[in-house]
C-alpha cells in the first residue's frame, strides 16, 4: 500500500495517545536456510521459521495494526497473526529487503570462498562497496525511513507490529539512534527477534532488541 493511502486506514483506539509503540519482528528462517535473499528471491518460511515466529509472539497480540513487507517470508505470518487476532494487516512495498544484486542466492560461506575481498570490503564500508547490481544503501535507507516516518504520523498513539527483514530493521534502528549507515551491519537481528521503539514528542527511543513478546509481560 502506498504511504499516501495510510491516512485512509481506520485507526483503532490506543490507551496512551501521547505514545506510539512500534514492535519490529524479523521473519523466521526461510526454506533453504540462511542466504542473501534481498527482494528477488521470495522463499516462504520453513517449518522452523513458522515455529520461530509463533514462539516469539506467543499468545500476546497487543497491536492495533500489523504492517508487513510483501515478501512471503513476512507476509504469510503477518496474515495468519492478523486473522487469528482480528488485527488489520497492511502490506507496504517499501519495507521489502534491500536488493543484494549478484549476492542474492549466495551463502556467507560461498562469498567468503569465492569473493573474499569483496565480502570483507562490504562489511568494512557497506555504503561504498556494494555488490554488483545491488541497491544503493542510501536509497534503501531513504525508502525505509520515509515510509517509517509516515507510519509514525498516520498511526500516532497506537501500538504497531512491523513484520520485516534484517536490513529494514537495521535501517529503522540506526535511524532512531541517529547512527551513520556505515555501521548499520553491526546491528545483529535474529530470526523472529523483536525490537520495540517508543515514540513520544518526535523522539524515538529503542526500548528492547532481539527479544520475544514474553519479555514484555
Amino acid at each position: 500500500m502506498h504511504t499516501d493511502r495510510l491516512s485512509k486506514i481506520i485507526k483503532r483506539s490506543s490507551p496512551d495517545i501521547n505514545e506510539t509503540l512500534i514492535d519490529l519482528i524479523r521473519h523466521g528462517e526461510p526454506e533453504g536456510g540462511s542466504l542473501y535473499r534481498g527482494h528477488k528471491i521470495d522463499d516462504p518460511l520453513s517449518q522452523l521459521g513458522w515455529q520461530q515466529m509463533r514462539s516469539a509472539t506467543g499468545e500476546h497480540a497487543p497491536w492495533n495494526q500489523i504492517i508487513t513487507s510483501p515478501m512471503s517470508r513476512c507476509h504469510d505470518f503477518a496474515t495468519e497473526l492478523g486473522d487469528q487476532h482480528n488485527i488489520p494487516v497492511t502490506v507496504m512495498d517499501n519495507f521489502k529487503e534491500v536488493g543484494f544484486g549478484n549476492w542474492e542466492g549466495k551463502t556467507r560461506e560461498q562469498l567468503k570462498a569465492e569473493r573474499l575481498q569483496e565480502y570483507e570490503a562490504f562489511y568494512r564500508d557497506p555504503v561504498s562497496n556494494r555488490p554488483e547490481r545491488a541497491e544503493a544503501l542510501q536509497d534503501f535507507i531513504q525508502r525505509v525511513t520515509d515510509t517509517y516516518q509516515s507510519v509514525i504520523e498516520n498511526f500516532s498513539g497506537q501500538h504497531l507490529l512491523i513484520v520485516a527483514h534484517a536490513g529494514v530493521i537495521r535501517a529503522i534502528i540506526a535511524h532512531t539512534l541517529l547512527s551513520p549507515p556505515h555501521g548499520m551491519y553491526r546491528i545483529q537481528v535474529d530470526n523472529a527477534g523483536i525490537s520495540r521503539i517508543s515514540h513520544k514528542e518526535d523522539k524515538g527511543i529503542l526500548l528492547k532488541h532481539n527479544v520475544t513478546m514474553d519479555e514484555f509481560q
